[in-house]
């Protein structure tokens, strides 16, 4: 079958791969739509420190079941599906806390293990969650689960002040999240079509922080007193510094990306305000469960979030485009229905 192979950072090829072996337990699904995101751009780049090379990369899957899983009405030959591309032990401390999502030895589609940029992937049944959504939506279905995990992570409450600094595929997430939990939510990026975006997904207030005084319009925003949560959805030092800096007192900040060096802090603040420092890894099935009622409640700009849909063979150049010009691009889908 056809394969995006990264063969090294700034190398993918077409190739022709092995054939899928099930293991027992695994559904086999035929790829329809693979979501690029971040991370693929970095392992691209070769700033992913969990990459193995060669490596299929791919983790955002639309699809549907090969054939009929027996016993199980909803995974009928041919049923539509979102995927969550993550594994658990079901052992280790997190497993055994039923966080799961932070597994410790967890492998994700198209890091640890070869992803979906081919034409069929073998999965857990428990991964696999049937829809009727689109195949645009179920590849948007992915993405928008980390943003929601961060906001139930900052346990975000009805009418509090929620600001989410990055607004791309997962930072749309949080604002979308957040949003829905009635929270007054404020998108922070320093790009006008992702802030519109947030906008369009439930964001009230938004900050271009390449032209206005973030502090200011925060203070501004929240009668001086800060945001009660801040969401980082970017993973530079000083978006790490900022959240920190400009979150309330009794505030919680939670990280979902990571920065790449070292973050130096105040850290007198972290006691002084008394804040909830928070991680948030990945989603857990709640979190799907959440994202697919909002996009079947067509509660999400789903084609507004889209940059482009390009077939199997043109994802090498795709990348190289995307890693000149990274702000030009909101999301790419990778087809691989012809």
């Amino acid at each position: 079958m056809k394969a995006a192979v990264l063969k090294q950072p700034g190398t993918v090829t077409i190739e022709h791969v092995p054939d899928i072996a099930q293991s027992n337990g695994s559904v086999l699904l035929k790829v329809e739509m693979v979501g690029l995101c971040g991370s693929d751009l970095n392992a691209f780049r070769g700033k992913n420190p969990m990459m193995r090379f060669p490596a299929i990369l791919g983790h955002e899957i639309a699809a549907r079941v090969v054939s009929a899983v027996p016993g199980d009405e909803a995974l009928h030959a041919g049923a539509r599906v979102a995927v969550s591309p993550y594994t658990s032990c079901g052992t280790c401390a997190s497993c055994m806390k039923s966080r799961e999502n932070a597994c410790v030895f967890n492998e994700t589609l198209g890091v640890q293990r070869d992803g979906a940029l081919q034409e069929y992937v073998a999965v857990a049944r428990e991964k696999i969650f049937p829809t009727a959504l689109s195949t645009k939506e179920r590849c948007l279905v992915e993405p928008l689960t980390v943003g929601f995990h961060s906001v139930a992570r900052g346990r975000v409450a009805r009418g509090e002040t929620v600001a989410v600094i990055g607004c791309g595929g997962v930072g749309l997430g949080a604002v979308a999240g957040a949003s829905l939990r009635g929270a007054r939510t404020i998108g922070i990026d320093v790009d006008e079509e992702k802030l519109a975006l947030a906008r369009s997904a439930g964001a009230i207030w938004t900050i271009n922080s390449r032209n206005e005084d973030v502090h200011n319009r925060l203070r501004e925003l929240t009668g001086g007193a800060g945001p009660d949560a801040i969401i980082e959805a970017i993973g530079l030092p000083e978006t790490f510094r900022a959240a920190v800096d400009e979150v309330a007192f009794s505030g919680r900040v939670v990280y979902i990306g990571y920065a790449k060096e070292p973050v130096a802090y105040e850290t007198r603040l972290f006691v002084q305000k008394e804040l909830d420092i928070l991680g948030s890894r990945n989603a857990l099935p709640e979190d799907f469960h959440a994202v697919i009622r909002m996009l079947e409640q067509r509660l999400f700009p789903v084609n507004e979030a889209i940059s482009s849909i390009i077939s199997l063979d043109q994802v090498p150049e795709a990348f190289q485009r995307w890693s000149d010009d990274p702000s030009k691009v909101k999301k790419i889908l990778v087809s691989l229905e012809g």
